[in-house]
């Protein structure tokens, strides 16, 4: 067996099948503490994590449940007014999102979404949901970020509001084990650059993809919006460069790559019927883990990285 089989990286990406499905099941038993309809809503975190808070804001707002704004937790507008701040951390310990919600204690609903029972955001915001099966060791972060997302979508899709064209949860988990098979074309693997592409809230999974590729393997990436590709970005594009692209293609952007020389790298075009694109994640962070171990890097252990981000003090 390959050691893209056996690294702790991989099987917790493997297993985000059944933490999705753990997940929407349980949406239902914690909608007291997610947000309601017609609140207005900003969700909060750091690295992986707000790239899920910009993927779920942009599912909410669009899919009519109510005005929805995604920050990193320390850029967040202390100015603004919300009837609820939804902060995603799976440690529970990160600096930025603890000193955002003892700041706004007792002035702002606050909701955290964690792995970590026995941290201290469990006192830090009003209610918290946390998704311990989803935890893990790895320092790369994968299936809880992915099923953080799974939990609040499957929310929305309980209330009806789930934007037109996305995905029944039951299809994307379908969606997520056949992604986990997924045989990844070696034109892909073998590439020198990487630019991933997404509109609406297939952006933050750009967002997330190509962090993934970075923390793990050191590869050279970019993401922007799907229709920004092509003021300015595409000039990076030409033989042995992919562009990875989450969702339906923008009209002529498949022939303006072909043109440069780039690969156009789709989820129908590895699955018929294509995927879900937070499973054709499942198949980027599997891509991260290839990249690294063909560079000789470990997975596991990330160059320059810790579990969680702690800065200093954190008020009590």
């Amino acid at each position: 067996m390959s050691t893209l089989d056996t690294s702790r990286t991989s099987l917790e990406i493997n297993s985000q099948p059944e933490t999705w499905e753990r997940a929407a099941r349980s949406a239902g038993s914690r909608a007291d503490a997610l947000p309601r309809r017609g609140e207005r809503v900003a969700v909060v975190g750091c690295g992986t994590s707000w790239f899920m808070a910009h993927a779920y804001a942009q599912l909410r707002e669009s899919g009519g449940h109510g005005e929805t704004d995604a920050f990193a937790a320390s850029e967040f507008p202390g100015g603004r007014a919300y009837d609820r701040i939804v902060a995603i951390t799976r440690s529970g310990t990160t600096t930025e999102v603890l000193d955002l919600l003892h700041k706004v204690k007792g002035t702002v609903a606050t909701t955290a979404v964690t792995a970590d029972p026995a941290t201290p955001v469990m006192t830090a915001a009003d209610q918290v949901v946390v998704l311990d099966y989803a935890d893990e060791e790895s320092v790369v972060q994968t299936r809880f970020a992915t099923t953080a997302l799974v939990l609040l979508r499957a929310h929305l899709e309980a209330e009806g509001a789930l934007p037109s064209g996305v995905r029944p949860l039951a299809q994307a988990v379908q969606d997520a084990r056949r992604a986990v098979g997924v045989a990844l074309d070696p034109d892909v693997s073998g590439a020198e650059q990487f630019t991933f592409l997404g509109t609406g809230w297939t952006y933050g999974l750009a967002l997330e993809a190509g962090l993934k590729m970075r923390e793990a393997a050191g590869a050279w990436t970019e993401a922007y919006p799907a229709l920004e590709y092509r003021h300015g970005p595409i000039s990076i594009t030409g033989p042995g460069r992919v562009v990875w692209l989450f969702g339906p293609a923008p009209q002529g952007l498949a022939e303006d790559i072909a043109r440069v020389g780039g690969l156009l790298r789709s989820a129908s075009a590895e699955a018929p019927g294509g995927l879900d694109p937070l499973a054709d994640l499942i198949v980027a962070q599997r891509l991260a883990v290839q990249v690294a171990e063909a560079r000789g890097y470990d997975p596991d252990r990330p160059r320059n990285l810790t579990r969680s981000v702690i800065l200093g003090p954190t008020p009590a």
